[in-house]
């Protein structure tokens, strides 16, 4: 009896090492992506199993997919899926974090330092100013270089300069070339008596910024601010302004330049400037060649008294945009404002004036040389109020300027949008950048990611999760992640974020069947200049077919919007360098068939003068974007 248990025994162990040494050579045979062998309970071992086990072809398995797989251990994953059932992982956030290679932002410790010297940081980052420069008599500070392209800078100052005399502040080249920007001004110079805040290339050529100056020279008396160059060049990212200079007297605000050539940056000034005596505000150059901006002033200048508010040249020349002036110097007295220029923009923007100076005493607005689709509801109709040059929509449709190739250019990356006819061999071509801005980050393990919430109903738990303050970069990023999840599908379009693998795969494979192939472009090179097209492939047979695109959305972990694409033709292409006619890339092309449901304001009708529906419109995938297809 002993002996056969023994014997048993030793059976079973046989048979499970024939199976492990089995398991093992197969991960090592089709998952040699992956470097070394995995443990076969890791996320990546599970990830090619499962790959295995859905899709029914032999073809490659797409190493690039495979890469993007969680780095957690088989043990640290079972840990941090526990944590997550228990509604426990926001305890061990930084942990969970560095494991994972996820998108998380530091937690800046409060500070209760005080300065009363002059102080010079240069070449500095992620720092939390707390009661800096509280109660300082003159002097001055300068932030020069500071938090130069940092990938995640998170910086805070909280009651900075308040209640100083005559105290000035400079921040020059402050944050730029940064990635997902964080800066928070809070009770900024508060109270402060004279002295100059000054902001000379903040957040120049930033992706993502988020901007916010809270409550930013209350109750100041003669203190000047200027805003230089401020987000010039930036990528898709808010700025706030809550009740700025707010009770302020006398105190002069100057923005020169801001948002330049930005693109679809979101700007608000809420209370900007409420109740102030004196105020002299200047937008010289705001906006200018932005595309697709959106402005919000509310409640600007209500009950200022003796303010001058001066717009110059505000969004001119910008692509659509929208801006909203509500309550804009209500109850003011003495106030005058000038906009002259404004909102001539290439493409019809929309701007709406609701209850604009009403109530003012005394005001004296003039309109010269206004752009066109404009609402005016509410508006101060008994006071002084001229309009010069207003150019006013015709037949509903509003006036179509006609824009140069260099601002097409600043609008619509050359080579980012192209017809199907480009795509044909000794063709040159510009390539657009198609590296990948976004932050590096890994899927979850889905045994992680289904137990995290994710929906606009669940926010408060997810900042809870990851430690997201109100109104901070990481609400907004996880915020719009959601909303975008959210929105109703196109016609004809079927969607779904996906934040692990697993269910990347089964999207793809419930819309396209089991016999699936994933691909993108091999590489970046090329990028930003001249391509010359080699050898062209057309997938299927180069027939009218579906296949599904997945794009990277902005998320604490790895998260994709997948979406199926009727009506497509796609292409797979070798890239040459032009000169010597080497291969350089192997490029992804897809080719949109019908464009008919399209925005007329879309980039690639701007850039290749057309309409929806009128044309094919084609583009690259570019890195760590792909696209699924029935396999040839």
């Amino acid at each position: 009896m002993q002996q056969h248990t023994q014997l048993s025994l030793v059976t079973h162990l046989s048979l499970f090492f024939i199976l492990f040494s089995s398991l093992n050579v197969a991960l090592t045979a089709a998952g040699r992506n992956l470097g070394a062998v995995e443990n076969p309970f890791s996320p990546k071992a599970y990830l090619v199993r499962y790959w295995n086990k859905e899709v029914r072809n032999d073809a490659e398995k797409p190493s690039f997919l495979l890469s993007k797989a969680s780095p957690l251990t088989a043990v640290d994953s079972a840990a941090f899926a526990k944590l997550a059932s228990q509604n426990g992982l926001s305890s061990k956030l930084p942990e969970f974090c560095a494991s994972a290679n996820l998108l998380c932002f530091s937690d800046l410790g409060q500070s209760l330092e005080k300065h009363d010297k002059d102080s010079t940081f240069t070449g500095y980052a992620a720092k939390n100013f707390t009661n800096y420069g509280t109660d300082r008599l003159a002097g001055v500070d300068s932030f020069k270089n500071y938090s130069i392209d940092e990938n995640l800078p998170v910086d805070s100052f909280r009651r900075y300069s308040h209640d100083s005399v005559n105290h000035k502040d400079q921040f020059t080249n402050y944050a730029s070339g940064g990635n997902v920007v964080d800066e928070s001004f809070n009770s900024y110079a508060g109270g402060a008596t004279s002295g100059a805040g000054e902001f000379k290339k903040y957040a120049d050529s930033v992706n993502v910024p988020n901007l916010r100056f809270n409550s930013y020279s209350d109750d100041s008396n003669g203190r000047a601010q200027s805003f230089t160059s401020y987000t010039e060049n930036g990528n898709a990212g808010d700025q706030s302004f809550t009740s700025y200079s707010k009770n302020g007297n006398g105190a002069p605000n100057e923005f020169t330049g801001y948002g330049t050539s930005s693109n679809v940056v979101g700007s608000g000034f809420t209370g900007y400037g409420e109740t102030g005596n004196g105020a002299n505000d200047k937008f010289n150059n705001y906006g200018k060649d932005m595309n697709n901006p959106v402005n919000r002033f509310k409640s600007y200048g209500d009950g200022g008294n003796a303010a001058v508010e001066t717009f110059t040249s505000y969004r001119d020349k910008a692509n659509v945009g929208e801006d909203s002036f509500q309550s804009y110097a209500k109850n003011s007295n003495g106030e005058k404002i000038n906009f002259a220029n404004y909102g001539k923009s290439f493409n019809v923007g929309f701007d709406k004036f609701t209850g604009y100076g009403k109530g003012a005493q005394g005001q004296s607005i003039g309109f010269k040389i206004y752009g066109v689709n404009n609402s005016f509801s509410d508006y101060a109709k008994k006071e002084s109020v001229s309009f010069k040059s207003y150019t006013k929509a015709s037949s509903g449709k509003g006036t179509r300027m006609a824009a140069s190739g260099s601002l097409v250019k600043r609008w619509v990356e050359p080579g980012k949008f192209f017809r199907e006819s480009m795509l044909k061999k000794g063709v040159v071509m510009p390539m657009p950048d198609i590296q990948d801005k976004m932050p590096k980050r890994s899927f979850l393990p889905r045994t992680i990611s289904s137990k995290l919430p994710f929906a606009t109903s669940k926010i408060a738990e997810l900042k809870q999760i990851f430690h997201a303050d109100d109104n901070s970069t990481m609400e907004k990023i996880i915020l719009d992640a959601l909303q975008e999840c959210e929105r109703a599908p196109s016609a004809g379009e079927t969607k779904r974020c996906v934040g692990s693998a697993e269910d990347m795969i089964d999207f793809a494979t419930t819309v396209l069947g089991r016999n699936v192939v994933v691909r993108s472009t091999e590489n970046v090179n090329g990028a930003k200049h001249n391509v010359m097209i080699g050898s062209v492939k057309g997938i299927n047979g180069g027939k009218v077919t579906q296949s599904v695109s997945c794009h990277q959305s902005l998320f604490p972990y790895l998260l994709y919007y997948c979406h199926s694409v009727p009506k497509v033709r796609v292409y797979e292409a070798d890239l040459l360098d032009p000169l010597s006619k080497a291969k350089i890339n192997h490029g992804v092309a897809i080719c949109h068939l019908d464009t008919s449901a399209w925005s007329p304001t879309h980039g690639s009708f701007m850039a290749l003068g057309s309409g929806p529906g009128q044309i094919e419109v084609c583009h690259w995938i570019f890195q760590n974007d792909m696209t699924w297809a029935i396999a040839d």
